[in-house]
């Protein structure tokens, strides 16, 4: 897992790595967002909507410790070994949006995303135990989830897109 010296290094990584994988959008035909190709287990549309819940449910996790209440992680209800039930939210939420809509509600997680990075102060994102939701399930630093939740499956992804264009 790659490792950050500074904020500035993380939102630069997720900035390049968002940038890299939006791109791969540009020649999807909309009106093949929801077609499914054997061996890629989700469609363009599914693959933006996690990214946009995942930007958003953990920037939620975090306004709801700071606002005392109490965060269920992964999220109310569900337990880790449960993930699937959480991304058909996510696809849900998105079904109904045309591609561009789609890539317009990224950019704008991804914005807020990095804004809301860029506050946060360097032991918060890279000490252990700054925030509960961060801890209670792994004991990880606040970056290692920002990274988990964004660099990451923005690079996976992009080899899943990648994929999906050749089916």
């Amino acid at each position: 897992m790659a490792q950050y010296k500074n904020k500035q290094e993380l939102i630069d990584e997720i900035n390049k790595s968002y940038g890299a994988f939006v791109m791969e959008f540009d020649n999807i035909r909309p009106e093949d967002i929801h077609k499914r190709v054997e061996g890629v287990d989700r469609t363009p549309s599914e693959m933006i909507a996690y990214q946009i819940g995942w930007l958003n449910h953990i920037m939620q996790w975090e306004k709801d410790e700071l606002a005392g209440k109490k965060v269920e992680t992964p999220a109310p209800g569900l337990k880790w070994n449960e993930m699937g039930k959480l991304y058909q939210q996510f696809y849900d939420k998105y079904a109904e949006d045309n591609l561009g809509t789609l890539l317009m509600k990224f950019a704008e997680a991804k914005e807020e995303f990095v804004s809301w990075i860029a506050t946060l102060d360097e032991k918060t994102l890279f000490e252990l135990d700054q925030r509960d939701w961060a801890y209670i399930k792994a004991g990880w630093p606040v970056w290692r989830w920002l990274h988990i939740n964004s660099v990451a499956p923005f690079k996976s992804f992009r080899s899943k897109i990648r994929k999906w264009k050749k089916g």
